[in-house]
């Protein structure tokens, strides 16, 4: 097994059993000690007052009663009376990339809210730049005190490549060799490519293979109806985890075969609400329900919090607190097989616990303690990260150098005039699917005439890891532009090309220039205002600036959006996914429209006649 370094090491329970031993003996006494609290107890499902809690080193050595003779003068002691002592929350599904931040600066961020770990998909990440990426994120993440598993992106690129063109392409032998890097590879990331895996694609079969043989788990990505029989053909596959509910049904379907049905909040994608009823209306167990993230831009952090806020909203649902506790730390753990080791204040796990304040429902974090140390209180981090030094490589990803001009985004017709019935790709606030309808759009001059009167946009995608020099375009409905307005991005779910939205020739060649020239990240242009860009250069995808800047750029990226019309809760979320074509319905690649039905993934063209 490679061995794992890290500034913030987890030391195996074999290793700390001596200690942990001893201290029982009397002859070691408590590194740190919890006193007089009140435990969250998510193994019982209990919450018990009075409870003390003694730490050796990283690991707990003993919950219970305060007992004399467990500590010294070198003891920290930390009075927790009139405050509740609860597991570190875990975040089950979760894409770091999407926060805009790097590693270290979504540490910065989630572990005064309570987060000290989270099974983290970098597929991303890995989509343009491959397993160097991913290593990146491994290193990285081994750099800070959270419990961070990252998992080996299985959908590189998200399906076959005559769909879409990513910067990288993985299969088994990558998937192998990536698990080998140490334990805290956990598992095989999202398997999107649902289709692949129902009707047999060697290479997604050869995935989960390797994983399976690896002995790690496979996480889903399953989108069909789920009263369909292929459902079972995905859970007898061995993926045994989907975040992909977006109704109660949804979650039953998927706990009744077995696997784990994880419940998102993101910023832009509320599923919690509608889900949580197959436990709350239904009665179902809520041992293999789990509560999740998956995309959670910086301001939404800022603003609303992380695992904390998600569990928060779970208990305004009518869960009842220990309930949704457990479905953010101990059912997480179990699903991966650490329970062990995170998920739970108990003797030999690891010391990842939080004090809360005042009404166990309100999730108010006072203070994170990671592997046993105080990392934050009063919602201020106590210790500082060093940052991390990123290779060139990862800091100029965008091989798109030519510049684009206004004629790039002209949409040619077969008529002359009139209007011409043309395909759309209509998006909807806080949900990460589209709708696909027909508009008669006008024709001037042998070409589509867009307006900011018209309420449409085009969308054009460029290639930008120098691979193909291909682009499309195509229509977006429900943007809300009311105004000559563009945005340009290279977050562009999952193979990140250079993604363009607007309904001006002209401004969507400058944002689109503008984010080409900072390699990487997101510009918005409007009629008579001034350009507004956030720089990631990291991939194209994520800031190496602080997390509070980061803040700053984003939230100046959502008042720019909301100038020129599009109100849209997160839009830029939103917008990032209209190329994401594994979710239904229409979206937009490299390679043209892609449309995802119950038969699979198929091209399709702009013009319904040319169908």
């Amino acid at each position: 097994m490679t061995q794992v370094s890290s500034l913030f090491a987890r030391p195996h329970l074999a290793d700390c059993i001596p200690d942990l031993v001893s201290f029982a003996r009397g002859e070691k006494k408590a590194t740190l000690f919890i006193q007089n609290g009140t435990l969250v107890n998510v193994v019982s499902g209990e919450i018990l007052s009075n409870i003390s809690v003694a730490v050796v080193g990283t690991r707990i050595a003993y919950v219970g009663p305060y007992v004399e003779g467990m500590i010294d003068e070198t003891t920290r002691v930390i009075d927790a009376e009139g405050k509740y002592i609860a597991p570190g929350l875990l975040d089950g599904h979760c894409h770091i990339e999407s926060s805009l931040l790097s590693v270290t600066q979504f540490a910065n961020a989630v572990l005064p809210l309570g987060t000290t770990g989270g099974f983290f998909d970098p597929h991303e990440i890995s989509n343009v730049l491959g397993l160097p990426g991913l290593r990146i994120m491994l290193d990285e993440a081994r750099q800070t005190p959270m419990a961070a598993y990252m998992q080996v992106a299985s959908c590189v690129p998200a399906t076959n490549p005559e769909f879409e063109t990513s910067g990288a392409e993985f299969g088994p032998e990558e998937v192998a060799e990536a698990l080998s890097w140490g334990p805290d590879m956990i598992a095989l990331g999202e398997v999107m490519n649902f289709p692949g895996v129902v009707y047999g694609d060697p290479k997604m079969i050869g995935e989960i293979q390797a994983t399976l043989r690896a002995g790690k788990v496979v996480d889903g990505h399953y989108t069909w109806p789920s009263n369909d029989a292929r459902l079972s053909a995905y859970a007898a596959a061995g993926v045994s985890g989907c975040h992909e509910s977006t109704k109660k049904e949804d979650v039953a379907e998927r706990v009744r075969l077995g696997i784990y049905a994880k419940m998102r909040r993101g910023s832009a994608w509320h599923d919690v609400e509608a889900t949580i009823k197959a436990h709350t209306e239904m009665g179902l167990d809520s041992r293999r329900m789990m509560l999740v993230s998956d995309d959670r831009i910086c301001d939404s952090l800022s603003e609303e919090g992380h695992m904390n806020f998600i569990v928060r909203h779970a208990i305004q649902q009518g869960v009842k607190p220990v309930t949704a506790f457990q479905m953010a730390t101990l059912n997480t753990a179990e699903r991966f097989g650490v329970a062990r080791d995170v998920g739970s204040v108990t003797p030999g796990t690891i010391a990842d616990i939080i004090l809360l304040d005042g009404n166990l429902a309100d999730v108010n974090v006072v203070m994170t303690i990671a592997r046993g140390e105080v990392v934050a209180e009063h919602g201020k981090m106590t210790i500082q990260l060093a940052p991390f030094d990123y290779p060139d490589y990862a800091v100029n990803s965008v091989k798109l150098t030519r510049e684009l001009t206004a004629e790039d985004f002209i949409i040619k017709t077969p008529k002359t005039s009139g209007t011409i019935k043309t395909r759309v790709a209509e998006v909807r606030e806080n949900h990460v699917e589209t709708y696909e309808v027909f508009v008669d759009v006008p024709v001037q001059d042998g070409k589509l005439k867009i307006t900011p009167e018209s309420t449409l946009c085009k969308m054009a995608i460029f290639e930008r890891h120098g691979r193909t020099g291909g682009s499309a375009i195509g229509i977006v409905g429900n943007v809300g532009f009311n105004q000559p307005a563009a945005i340009a991005m290279t977050v562009a779910h999952d193979s990140h090309n250079v993604l363009v939205i607007g309904n001006d020739d002209t401004l969507m060649a400058q944002a689109a220039n503008a984010v080409i020239g900072m390699q990487g990240g997101i510009a918005v242009a409007a009629q008579d205002r001034e350009l507004v860009t956030l720089p990631l250069r990291l991939a194209g995808l994520m800031s190496t600036e602080p997390y509070e800047t980061v803040v700053e750029q984003s939230t100046a990226i959502s008042h720019a959006l909301i100038q020129a019309g599009c109100t849209m809760n997160y839009a830029f979320m939103t917008l990032s996914l209209i190329a994401l074509v594994v979710i239904p319905t229409l979206h937009i690649s490299d390679t043209g429209l892609i449309r995802v039905s119950e038969a699979g993934f198929e091209k399709v063209s702009l013009f319904v006649d040319e169908a």
